[in-house]
């Protein structure tokens, strides 16, 4: 017989036969080699579930100009996972800093940053504005807070996972990361997450599923067990195993954040029909960034009045709008709506967004490596929860710093002495919170 497990709400697992929507007949197993319970089959099989949250939505672009690898994507044509864009601080990723409706809101808006940014040639492998890249992918599959980079992800820059001896379809497990070392000094890594194994009648691996975040969605490649073994054992590639999910990340829980959003992630969002933003629905702006309302009515129903409040308060009213896009920026933070009034006097799906304030000072002119060091903070309509590091000169050199509420109260940072190991440029980056969404801010500096 043949078996495959879901993850229920409860996290309990219940076994069906089952052939899935390729045709081809799976038997995915929180283990391929034993069904013995333990406290690993919950969290693997969530693993799973939060993965294809990502790798399964489907999409259709309505504009032409969405920039992807080499190209664009096209009008009208269905793609499935969400796009491939190392975003960095200029960006937002998919699922960190964005829910997945707000990407999927931006889609349906003609005139939003999807369609009239381009990353290409600004920020190194990205090109869409909102994007994922295969660490935020796993990371986020692994219900992380932010994510770890590929090349950071197994021993010895984590506890809890160990480097599988004689990687093979026999030995490997859902929830296995196939880790691709770089090619040459300072080059990409790589990280992939396998996600089921398919049986024959007999119990036999036959193929293992491995999903990825790659030019130019997602991938989800359902290899053959001659294929698997090929691919895993060239290149130097480790097949990593968290045996301690908590000790591998350590205090990087998504839990302890807003985002991830799982719930509404998965959710099937109704998306505005009339009106949507050029950052799509449900997002947070900076201060005195435009916030451009495109007035679609879609039906054609006729526009009486555009509205806009903070809480219940009307802050901005415009007559017969048109159609077409009006721009606005608040100065006062807030969270706030966008409705418009029809012609018949109906009201429209509202748009939800956040004003916040966000910034830091770094009150030292170079940093002194070894010591001890502070970082002032501020911020409104937002919590500031990570100050993330990363070193221009050494590509392991990655560090999070996660704010306290006793810090966010004194509105300082204290960085350790002993975090940063080299020297040379350093990016510093401020990343808040709000219901919304995530904002950043990047600063430079040099540790001498």
């Amino acid at each position: 017989m043949i078996f495959e497990y879901r993850c229920l709400a409860c996290w309990s697992l219940i076994w069906v036969s089952c052939i899935g929507a390729d045709g081809v007949i799976s038997a995915e197993e929180a283990n391929p080699n034993a069904r013995a319970a333990d406290s690993r089959v919950s969290w693997q099989a969530q693993v799973v579930e939060n993965a294809r949250i990502m790798s399964r939505v489907k999409w259709s672009p309505v504009a032409s100009g969405m920039p992807k690898r080499g190209g664009y994507f096209e009008k009208g044509v269905e793609y499935t996972g969400v796009p491939y864009s190392s975003v960095k601080s200029v960006g937002r990723y998919v699922g960190y800093d964005i829910f997945l409706k707000t990407f999927l809101a931006a889609v349906e808006n003609p005139r939003s940053v999807l369609y009239t940014e381009n990353l290409r040639g600004k920020v190194s492998n990205a090109e869409c504005y909102y994007g994922k890249v295969c660490s935020s992918y796993t990371s986020y599959a692994l219900q992380c807070g932010i994510w770890y980079v590929s090349r950071l992800h197994g021993p010895p820059h984590r506890n809890g996972v160990r480097v599988v001896d004689s990687p093979s379809a026999q030995t490997a497990e859902v929830g296995d990361v196939i880790y691709t070392p770089p090619a040459t000094a300072g080059g990409g890594s790589h990280v992939e997450l396998i996600t089921g194994f398919t049986r024959d009648a007999d119990g036999k691996v036959t193929h293992v599923r491995v999903e990825d975040s790659w030019p130019q969605t997602t991938r989800n490649n359902n290899r053959s067990v001659k294929n698997f073994n090929s691919h895993v054992r060239a290149r130097g590639r480790q097949l990593l195993r968290i045996t301690d999910l908590d000790a591998w990340r350590e205090g990087n829980r998504a839990e302890s954040f807003l985002f991830p959003n799982y719930r509404e992630d998965s959710a099937s969002p109704e998306i505005n029909r009339v009106l949507l933003l050029d950052l799509g629905d449900w997002v947070p702006y900076h201060k005195g960034q435009d916030v451009k309302f495109n007035i679609m009515d879609r039906d054609d129903q006729g526009v009486k009045a555009l509205v806009v409040k903070r809480g219940e308060t009307v802050v901005e009213t415009i007559n017969r709008p048109g159609k077409g896009v009006i721009e606005l920026s608040f100065s006062t933070c807030g969270d706030y709506t966008a409705h418009c009034v029809m012609d018949d006097d109906s009201l429209s799906q509202v748009c939800e967004f956040a004003v916040c304030d966000l910034d830091f000072t770094m009150p030292v002119d170079a940093i002194a490596l070894g010591e001890t060091w502070e970082i002032d903070i501020d911020s409104e309509n937002m919590d500031v929860i990570i100050v993330y590091f990363k070193s221009d000169a050494n590509s392991y050199e990655e560090h999070n710093v996660f704010v306290s509420d006793q810090e966010r109260q004194a509105g300082k940072v204290v960085i350790p002495a002993d975090m940063l190991q080299g020297k040379g440029k350093l990016q510093v980056w401020l990343i808040g919170e709000n219901r919304y969404g995530r904002l950043k801010k990047r600063r430079d500096a040099v540790v001498e």
